[in-house]
């Protein structure tokens, strides 16, 4: 039996491109999230860009650490890290080795695995806000830092799959500022979203912290 074209898994080729390019073209994928428990699907719905040395928004932007290692490896690749002592959120490395940029998955609508789901986010009062935001998403799917540097494009299984699911109309996809981002790369339009999708979260600008 054939796999109908939406099931098919992304190649490696697909991230091995510009990252402007790759992040509106993640719109509507699926995300499959493999757990011991069974999958979580979701419909990629928000999604932004991190432009590596190009970019003052990135964790590459001053070069390579411990912490962002995996950025500079082969593209398809995940990126966890943990942010405000509380919270990780999820990335997909793209671009050619050497060259560290990659997506943040914002939001998604879960398709499968509700079951899953929603004991990982007791705090949800609908299904539409299970996945909405980045912490959010990573918690509701389950992703914490022993994933960094997963193979999403691994031929032999793993924790994560992308495949080619349902991508929106090009008149449905919208750009502007990334959230919570502040300095040189404020005002970059790399924040992409399906325009009137419930599970896309609220914009919110960069309010710098208050020095104690």
């Amino acid at each position: 039996m054939s796999t109908p074209p939406e099931r098919t898994p992304l190649e490696r080729s697909f991230f091995d491109r510009p990252v402007l390019e790759i992040a509106p073209d993640l719109l509507g994928r699926t995300l499959v999230r493999s757990t011991d428990a069974g999958p979580i699907e979701l419909r990629l719905t928000e999604v932004e860009a991190y432009d590596g040395p190009n970019d003052p928004g990135s964790h590459a932007y001053r070069g390579r650490t411990d912490r962002n290692a995996v950025m500079f490896g082969p593209p398809g690749h995940t990126y966890v890290y943990f942010t405000y002592g509380m919270w990780f959120c999820l990335n997909l490395v793209c671009g050619p080795v050497g060259t560290p940029s990659g997506v943040l998955l914002r939001a998604g609508r879960i398709t499968a695995g509700l079951d899953l789901a929603r004991p990982r986010r007791p705090t949800s009062r609908k299904d539409s806000d299970l996945a909405q935001g980045p912490a959010r998403l990573a918690t509701a799917i389950g992703v914490d830092r022993t994933l960094n540097g997963a193979d999403a494009c691994s031929e032999d299984g793993g924790p994560f799959r992308i495949l080619a699911g349902d991508p929106p109309e090009a008149v449905a996809v919208r750009s502007g500022p990334r959230t919570g981002v502040g300095g040189g790369g404020a005002d970059h339009p790399w924040r992409y979203w399906i325009d009137g999708d419930p599970t896309v979260s609220p914009y919110r600008a960069h309010v710098p912290r208050k020095r104690r």
